[in-house]
C-alpha cells in the first residue's frame, strides 16, 4: 500500500477485525468466561479455535462486490458482503465486514448498504475476485463482468477444486445494486481453469479501465464472452476494449497459477499508462517475464511499467497482490464523506508500523492459539488500532 501511495495512487484501510471470533464459540456451545471458553474448546476442537481465529480478511477482493455510484440507477455506491460460504473459516467473517463497510461508508446519501447474500451453495459469493468493471475515463459510467464457475440449479460435473462463485451470486448483485443489463457481461469461468486451480476468476484474467489480460482457457466460451464484451464497451463507455489473450502455449495454466501472473495489480498511473504491480514469483519466470516485457514495449498497449513486489507470505496462502486489494471508485464528496482516518498517509503509516512492531509477536505457533493471554493482546492491540483510525471495530 505504501508503494501505491507513494506514486500517488490513492490507499484506504479496511482494519482487520476482532479476533477470536468469540461469538462462533458461543454458537458452537461453549461458555464461561473467555478464558474458559479458550481452553477449554482447544480441547475439544482445536481446529474450531484456529478457524475463530482466522487471519483471511486481508484479502480484500474477497470482502464485498462494489458498485459505484456512477453506474447504478439510484446514483449511490452500493455495497454487498461476501458470503464466503465455500469455507468455513471465511464464512464467519461478512458481519464484521458489513459492520465495517457501514461504518466507514455510513453516509446513506452517497452509500447502499445490502446484507450478504443469502447462505448455502445456490448463493455462494466471493466477491470482487470474481467482478471486473471496465470504462473509458474516471468521470463516465463503466461495465461490469461477473464472472461465475457453477450453476446450482443444474447437475454439474466434478471439478478437481470446487467451483466457488455461482451463478445466482452473479446475478443478484447488479439487481441488488441496480445495475442496467445493458451494462452487465456474465461469463462462465471453464472447467480446464478451475482445475487448474483458478478458484477465483482473478487468478485467470485481470482488467482496468480498457485493459482486459485473461489466459485463452480462463471461460467456458471465450469468444462470446469477449464480442459481449467489447459490444457493450462500445456502446456504453464510447470507446475501444483491448482485450488480450494468453495462449496456453505461451504461459499454461498451470504456469499462469503457480507465478499468479493475472493476479497482479493492474492501475492507472497518475501521469498516463498504466502499472502492472506483479507478484515477485513472476519475475523468477522467464516466459513471464519475457511476456511482461512485450506488453510494455507495446505502443498499442497502456502498460508503460512493471514492479515486482514480495508478497511471499500471502502466496503461500493463495493470495497474489489483487486479492489484497478491493477499488471502491469514488466521487470527491464522497470520499469527504467516509468516517475515520482510513486514507493512507506518510504519518498513518509510520503509526500503524510502529503499531505493529509493538502488538505483533516474534513468532506464532497452532500452540499459541490456546494461549488466554493471546486473547488479551489482541484485544489491547485493536484497542489501540480504534485510537489510531479513529474508527469502531466492532466484534462481529
Amino acid at each position: 500500500m505504501k508503494t501505491l501511495a507513494d506514486r500517488r495512487i490513492p490507499q484506504a484501510l479496511l482494519p482487520p477485525p476482532r479476533r477470536p471470533a468469540f461469538s462462533i464459540l458461543h454458537a458452537a456451545g461453549f461458555s464461561g468466561s473467555e478464558e474458559e471458553i479458550i481452553q477449554t474448546a482447544w480441547k475439544e476442537s482445536p481446529g474450531l479455535v484456529s478457524a475463530c481465529y482466522s487471519a483471511s480478511p486481508m484479502w480484500t477482493a474477497n470482502a464485498a462486490t462494489v458498485t459505484p455510484s456512477i453506474d447504478s440507477e439510484d446514483n449511490r455506491t452500493h455495497f454487498t458482503p461476501a458470503n464466503l460460504v465455500s469455507m468455513f473459516h471465511r464464512s464467519i467473517e461478512p458481519p464484521a465486514t458489513a459492520n465495517l463497510l457501514r461504518t466507514i461508508f455510513a453516509d446513506p446519501r452517497f452509500f447502499h448498504h445490502h446484507p450478504p447474500l443469502p447462505g448455502g451453495e445456490a448463493f455462494s459469493d466471493e466477491g470482487a475476485a470474481n467482478h471486473t468493471r471496465f470504462y473509458s475515463k474516471n468521470d463516465q459510467p463503466g461495465i461490469h463482468l461477473f464472472v461465475y464457475g457453477f450453476d446450482p440449479f443444474e447437475i454439474e460435473p466434478l471439478t478437481r477444486y470446487p467451483a466457488r462463485q455461482s451463478r445466482e451470486a452473479c446475478r443478484a448483485i447488479p439487481r441488488l445494486h441496480q445495475i442496467p443489463a445493458k451494462k452487465c457481461v456474465f461469463a462462465r469461468q471453464s472447467r480446464k481453469a478451475i482445475n487448474a486451480g483458478v478458484f477465483h476468476n482473478d487468478v485467470a484474467s485481470v482488467g482496468n479501465r480498457n485493459l482486459f489480460l485473461y489466459h485463452e482457457k480462463t471461460f467456458e466460451n471465450p469468444e462470446t464472452a469477449i464480442a459481449e464484451l467489447k459490444t457493450k464497451f462500445a456502446a456504453e463507455c464510447n470507446g475501444e476494449l483491448l482485450a488480450v489473450s494468453v495462449p496456453d502455449s505461451r504461459i499454461s495454466l498451470e504456469e499462469a497459477v503457480a507465478t499468479y501472473l493475472f493476479n497482479s495489480q493492474l492501475l492507472s498511473l497518475p501521469d498516463g499508462g498504466m502499472l502492472l504491480l506483479a507478484p515477485e514469483e513472476c519475475r523468477n519466470s522467464e516466459a513471464v517475464t519475457s511476456l511482461i516485457q512485450e506488453w510494455i514495449d507495446d505502443a498499442g498497449n497502456p502498460i508503460s511499467e512493471v514492479e515486482y513486489i514480495d508478497v511471499r507470505e500471502s502466496m503461500q496462502n493463495g493470495g497474489g497482490p489483487a486479492c489484497l486489494r478491493l477499488r471502491v471508485p469514488l466521487r470527491k464528496q464522497e470520499i469527504e464523506s467516509l468516517h475515520g482516518r482510513i486514507l493512507l498517509t506518510s504519518d498513518l503509516t509510520s503509526d500503524l508500523e510502529n503499531w505493529i512492531r509493538k502488538h505483533y509477536r516474534e513468532t506464532l505457533s497452532p500452540s499459541d492459539l490456546a494461549d488466554p493471554s493471546l486473547v488479551e493482546e489482541n484485544r489491547r492491540a485493536i484497542d489501540e488500532l480504534e485510537k489510531i483510525l479513529e474508527l469502531k471495530i466492532e466484534p462481529a
